[in-house]
């Protein structure tokens, strides 16, 4: 890996962890680790364009329907893909299915990018995880595959620790917070072969008092009645929190940084 290089363009690829949600600007809208990532990108070219086509829910065949052809065709420096681990989430998942199209993914953008950035996806800490634990091992090892295989980099945010502690995530257990999303971008940063500007992203926040037993119940109730249940009714009914949602930035644009 080139150290310290300078990638003039950047196309990020994938479901609401690229989107970027909760890390929530004041206007609504989200920041997330791709943008975050493409300002520093910005500040050492200039002229940097960025597209981010990343909608959230999408499920792999629908990133690769949806979002592979159109990033393959804008020719950028640098590509990121995340995506898979909506399937693996469903009640029922075809994980043959599943890797034939992260493949499919990954033979289209390889050749079509100076360099090609995979994930390791991060996972909070919880009966949730060890549930789909297998699932999701299965596909990232696939990944590491793919990216062996194409010269792809790989960024392990699924073995940090940092990333699985609770306290990086928002109150829906499924999106990381703002410093969440700083963090991977920094993860990617440093494997594109910058230097580092926080050398500790992996490790946890400092050990806090847990909560007491009534806060966590009820934070739990809370969770189950604002996001569980119509997560579940989605599932039900086949609906996705993307449907007739946009890309985030569908065009390959100047970039000049995220708002505050």
């Amino acid at each position: 890996m080139q150290k310290n290089p300078t990638y003039t363009s950047l196309v990020a690829v994938g479901d609401s962890f690229t989107e970027g949600m909760s890390d929530l600007l004041p206007d609504g809208s989200y920041r997330g680790w791709a943008d975050l990532l493409a300002a520093r990108m910005a500040a050492r070219a200039p002229g940097f364009r960025y597209a981010n086509l990343a909608v959230r829910g999408k499920l792999i065949g629908q990133i690769v329907d949806e979002q592979v052809d159109t990033a393959a065709a804008m020719g950028a420096d640098v590509i990121t893909l995340v995506g898979g681990l909506n399937d693996t989430l469903r009640p029922k998942c075809d994980m043959g299915r599943v890797r034939g199209l992260l493949t499919e993914a990954v033979e289209k953008l390889a050749p079509s990018c100076e360099q090609l950035v995979l994930m390791r996806s991060p996972g909070r800490q919880g009966p949730v995880l060890e549930r789909f634990r297998p699932r999701m091992e299965e596909l990232f090892t696939c990944v590491d595959e793919l990216a062996a295989r194409h010269g792809a980099v790989v960024v392990d945010l699924y073995g940090a620790p940092s990333l699985s502690d609770p306290r990086l995530w928002d109150v829906d257990r499924l999106h990381l917070t703002a410093d969440g999303h700083r963090r991977v971008a920094e993860a990617v940063w440093q494997a594109l072969g910058h230097e580092p500007e926080d050398a500790d992203w992996r490790t946890p926040p400092p050990v806090t008092a847990p909560p007491a037993w009534v806060a966590r119940r009820t934070a739990d109730v809370r969770f189950a009645r604002q996001y569980l249940l119509p997560w579940i009714g989605r599932r039900l009914t086949g609906r996705s929190s993307g449907d007739g949602r946009p890309a985030k930035r569908p065009e390959l644009l100047p970039y000049e940084g995220p708002a505050a």
